[in-house]
C-alpha cells in the first residue's frame, strides 16, 4: 500500500473514532464523520468502506448521502439544532477570543453545509 493510501486510511480511522465519540457526546454529529470516513476509505481500503456501508443505521445514511438523496427532514432539523447548541455552549465556555471565533466560524460552516448544501427528503 502506498503512502497516500496509508494517509487516507489513517484519516478515515480518525474520522471513525470521532464519529464513535460523537455517539456519546450530545451535539457532535456522528453521521458527518462516518460519511467522511467512508470517503477516505474509498480512496484507501474498499474492505473498510464496505464495513461502514454495511453498518446498520449508519450504512443506509451514507449510501443515501452518496446517492444525493440527502437527509430526512427530522434528522436535518435535529442536526442543525445540535450544532447550534454545541457551538453556543462551546463559545460560552471557551475563554480565549480567537478560539471562540474559530468555534463560531466552524459552526457557521457546519450550519451552512447541512442546512443548504445537503438535500432534504421527507
Amino acid at each position: 500500500m502506498g503512502l497516500v493510501k496509508w494517509v487516507w486510511l489513517t484519516i478515515g480511522w480518525i474520522a471513525v473514532g470521532i464519529g464513535g465519540i460523537a455517539v456519546i457526546i450530545p451535539g457532535l454529529p456522528t453521521t458527518v464523520f462516518l460519511v467522511f470516513a467512508a470517503w477516505c476509505f474509498s480512496r484507501s481500503s474498499p474492505r473498510f468502506e464496505r464495513w461502514l456501508l454495511d453498518l446498520p443505521g449508519v450504512g443506509p445514511m451514507i449510501s443515501d448521502f452518496r446517492a444525493g438523496r440527502g437527509m430526512p427532514k427530522r434528522a436535518k432539523i435535529s442536526t442543525l439544532a445540535m450544532i447550534t447548541v454545541a457551538v453556543t455552549v462551546s463559545a460560552i465556555v471557551v475563554d480565549h477570543s480567537i478560539l471562540r471565533l474559530l468555534i463560531i466560524a466552524a459552526g457557521i460552516v457546519g450550519l451552512y453545509w447541512v442546512g443548504i448544501r445537503v438535500p432534504t427528503r421527507e
